[in-house]
């Protein structure tokens, strides 16, 4: 048995999750560049308020996108 980190949302709480959060349609014209994955946004807030790092410092390098693009995505959510 692997035992996930924390801030990890397993399939069965994420199929509850994600008809609840708003689904943002990109332009025809000028779609812009592409947002990050809800999953991934989920998993950079959780791994933010679990580790209690300012949101700036969230590493780029775990793929949660940056710190100010989950902040974002939870003050959109709210």
């Amino acid at each position: 048995m692997v035992k996930r980190k924390p801030w990890e949302v397993e399939d069965g709480l994420w199929e509850r999750i994600e008809p609840l959060l708003p689904v943002v349609v990109r332009r025809y014209r000028h779609p812009g560049r592409k947002r990050l994955d809800q999953r991934r946004a989920m998993c950079g807030i959780l791994f933010v308020l679990y580790t209690g790092i300012r949101w700036e410092f969230l590493p780029q390098e775990l793929g949660f996108g940056s710190g100010m693009t989950c902040w974002r995505r939870l003050r959109d959510w709210k």
